[in-house]
């Protein structure tokens, strides 16, 4: 997956009639971990941060909980899950 640079903050979730997904991951596999508002992607600059926004089954960086509302800045490698049992998730890489 790809993030759109245009943005500052990239919705990760799925269609909702509150916050439509920027980062739409309901085509994935095992999608149903992941809330409809599930986290943000916030570019500051030439950083980039990861914040649970409260979803039900919480986000994890390199297999930690990241407890709803604190950031963490995302270095290349770090492995982000949207849910539990690390089903869906993906390596943060900078091209």
């Amino acid at each position: 997956l790809e993030l759109p640079l245009s943005l500052s903050v990239v919705h990760v979730g799925k269609p909702n009639d509150r916050i439509p997904p920027d980062l739409d991951v309901s085509g994935l596999p095992h999608s149903e971990v992941v809330s409809r508002i599930h986290a943000d992607i916030r570019v500051e600059g030439d950083a980039f941060y990861i914040e649970d926004v409260g979803s039900a089954n919480g986000t994890y960086v390199n297999s930690l909980p990241l407890p709803p509302g604190n950031r963490h800045r995302m270095r290349p490698g770090d492995r982000i899950a949207l849910g539990k049992g690390d089903l869906v998730s993906f390596l943060f890489q900078i091209n």
